[in-house]
């Protein structure tokens, strides 16, 4: 999806918004909305209908369980903090906004940025906001929802590095470099209770049952007729 609004989160934006005056550290969720939308779509064939869309609520639970956990194991106050990062498309505000105001709603931060140009994205925004929990009210843990390790193995890396529990969420078809990883953690976002209203259409060439599996055609066959010429 796209975004409206301008700054970077360590600016005037969701930052300055949502930290407040808390010194406790966060465990901190942040949500690559165009990515996660683009792998979701990839397993569908298509734009998801509402049975295959996440709920925010029950990832809201699942990062509240996650917090109660990692608290046990860390010195002072901890706090779950979660922001959906995404793009907006000039003109699609109105489709968008009760998007946005229910992910509001549960309790999500929402970082929006314009999509003015085919490169602009919000992956660096996502890393200044980590960096600055990081660096001001500290990590009790990462969570970062994205399968794109071309912008988040390193720095996740790092993060990990140093001792905080890092954990990547996602799609296993898509996220091999954290599956795979011996310093983050994965799960994959159909594991987590509740998220996924029905289950999502995943058989593929890697992981069919042994009496095989009907592959469902991601389009009709009239659509090829839509580019005939009369």
């Amino acid at each position: 999806m796209g975004g409206y609004g301008t700054g970077s989160p360590e600016g005037p934006g969701v930052a300055r918004t949502i930290s407040g005056t808390s010194p406790a550290s966060r465990v901190l969720l942040v949500w690559d909305a165009p990515n996660l939308d683009m792998g979701l779509g990839a397993i569908l064939g298509g734009r998801p209908t509402t049975a295959h869309r996440p709920r925010f609520d029950a990832l809201g639970r699942w990062l509240l369980a996650r917090t109660a956990d990692l608290s046990d194991a860390h010195e002072g106050e901890v706090e779950p903090e979660a922001t959906v990062f995404t793009n907006i498309v000039p003109g699609s505000a109105e489709v968008v906004r009760p998007w946005v105001e229910a992910l509001r709603n549960v309790g999500f931060a929402v970082f929006a940025k314009p999509k003015l140009a085919d490169d602009t994205d919000v992956d660096s925004d996502m890393l200044d906001h980590i960096e600055l929990r990081r660096h001001t009210v500290g990590l009790a843990g990462l969570i970062v929802a994205s399968a794109d390790g071309q912008a988040f193995r390193e720095p996740l890396e790092d993060v990990a590095g140093d001792g905080t529990p890092v954990t990547v969420l996602g799609f296993r078809e898509h996220a091999s470099w954290a599956v795979t990883s011996d310093i983050v953690d994965f799960v994959d976002l159909e594991d987590i209770s509740g998220v996924f209203r029905e289950p999502l259409p995943r058989i593929n060439l890697d992981s069919l049952p042994d009496d095989g599996a009907w592959l469902a055609p991601f389009r009709p066959l009239t659509a090829l007729l839509s580019g005939r010429q009369n």
